[in-house]
């Protein structure tokens, strides 16, 4: 699979640390057991997703990538930081 990153272009996925599912930006609010679903229970889905991604090897980007499970396309890859801007 290659991931594009908008800093540096087409890269192998082994350059990029995956993360998780980027609903792990919106942290939860609340008591104990809503704290540890959030850290330890995982969605396990089959086909388009969004994840966190970090470009570990390069330029150390934070990126929102979505992709297809099933087919491994990448269907856009945005900067973490330009989504913080809107």
């Amino acid at each position: 699979m290659r991931i594009t990153c908008p800093i540096c272009g087409a890269r192998d996925r082994r350059e990029f640390y995956y993360q998780g599912a980027d609903d792990l930006l919106q942290r939860p609010d609340g008591d104990v057991a809503a704290w540890a679903d959030w850290l330890h229970l995982r969605d396990n889905p089959a086909g388009v997703t969004r994840d966190l991604w970090y470009h570990e090897a390069g330029c150390g980007s934070w990126l929102a990538v979505t992709r297809n499970t099933l087919t491994h396309e990448v269907v856009s890859v945005e900067l973490v930081e330009a989504l913080d801007a809107d």
